[in-house]
């Protein structure tokens, strides 16, 4: 009888050896061009931290409950209210610990072990080792430029026998957005072959041009949509998400929140309330994205990758890069060895194509994408004049 699958077999985040080596090479004095981890080297706005400081000093701050402190959820419907325009009931939304405890909890409320869940590939690699940990069978949808690394409808006909579908959009690593007919087309396919769909949209708000991010929430009753104040809210480590569920899915999700982990971090809960009210601040993030992106699009071309996914949205460039170096994870170490450039090798999001492909992360300074483009520039001629 064949042994059942052990968490002891879950593959790594390979972009956490990349931050490992870029910081050990920072503290022997040579500098880095971060370009590998996609969290934004701005903080939470300030008038978050301004409500942080006044809590610590004049609150004990202890449990709350499994969805979060109660003016959290209306804040939030609000906040989708201005956002989508879109009216949602608050007794839908739970407060979770970061995305990814969102993604654990719906995972676990949604599916049964053995459960099929389409994901994309190339996509976040998270994704596939949660269902992995979870006893789940993660369904590669083998997405690619002829589909604008998203997942159609003739892909998930194709996968066999389906209890739900991740689609991330804007999407990590590609930077692609589906439009609002793709989603519409994918969402509905979903609910007649009664299939879950799940919408990580914690790349929202960060879209460039004329795409535009659609939420599953406004498509159908039955999706699952995940997001986090990580991204565009620029609060990576304050850990807080938060989740839109199927009205059949609260109460199994409320029962394992309060089993699994008892409540949000209850400062970070305060602070993400009035980061709501930033939007100002944050916008102005987002036109340094627009900026950085801009640098890399003209700049990598002269660096040797021309074949670039369309960075819709997010702040990602996922490039290929198999005619410099046949394997992006020797390709990633020799950069970051010899000009101090981190970035992520593609193996982390395709198990079996990663190795052709690199993905830069924007979401840095402009000095950061300078320095980088000119410094990967110069190895490129020198490449081309051995």
């Amino acid at each position: 009888m064949a042994q059942p699958s052990t968490n002891q077999e879950i593959d790594p985040f390979y972009v956490m050896e990349v931050v490992a080596a870029a910081q050990e090479r920072e503290q022997s004095g040579e500098a880095v061009f971060h370009l590998e981890v996609g969290q934004p080297s701005t903080g939470a706005p300030k008038g978050a931290i301004e409500v942080a400081h006044r809590l610590l000093d004049e609150q004990t701050l202890g449990y709350t409950t499994s969805r979060g402190i109660p003016e959290f959820a209306p804040a939030l419907a609000k906040h989708i209210g201005q956002q989508y325009d879109l009216d949602v009931d608050p007794g839908r939304i739970a407060i979770t610990q970061g995305a990814s405890g969102a993604f654990v909890l719906a995972l676990l409320a949604a599916f049964k072990p053995g459960a099929r869940v389409a994901v994309t590939a190339p996509g976040y690699p998270c994704y596939r080792n949660m269902l992995t940990a979870l006893h789940m069978e993660p369904v590669a949808l083998n997405v690619d430029a002829s589909t604008r690394f998203q997942p159609t409808v003739e892909l998930l006909e194709a996968a066999g026998p389906l209890d739900g579908v991740i689609v991330a959009s804007p999407s990590n690593p590609t930077g692609t957005v589906l439009s609002s007919s793709e989603m519409t087309k994918l969402v509905a396919w979903c609910d007649e072959h009664h299939v879950r769909f799940i919408s990580d949209e914690i790349y929202h708000g960060l879209t460039y041009g004329e795409s535009n991010s659609v939420t599953a929430t406004s498509l159908s009753d039955n999706a699952i949509v995940i997001n986090s104040f990580s991204k565009y809210f620029s609060m990576t480590g304050w850990r807080i998400g938060w989740t839109v569920l199927p009205d059949e899915l609260t109460t199994r999700f409320d029962r394992l929140a309060q089993n699994l982990v008892i409540c949000p971090t209850a400062l970070s809960q305060h602070v993400a309330i009035a980061a709501l009210e930033c939007r100002d601040e944050l916008d102005q993030h987002v036109e340094r994205y627009t900026n950085n992106r801009q640098i890399l699009l003209d700049g990598l071309p002269a660096a040797g990758m021309t074949d670039l996914a369309p960075a819709d949205g997010a702040f990602y460039i996922w490039a290929r890069t198999d005619h410099l170096a046949a394997d992006s994870k020797l390709l990633a170490a020799e950069w970051l060895r010899t000009l101090g450039v981190a970035a992520t090798p593609g193996i982390d999001f395709h198990p079996t194509e990663g190795h052709k492909y690199m993905r830069f992360s924007f979401c840095g300074s402009p000095e950061t994408m300078r320095g980088a483009v000119d410094a990967l520039t110069k190895w490129r001629l020198r490449q081309l004049a051995s």
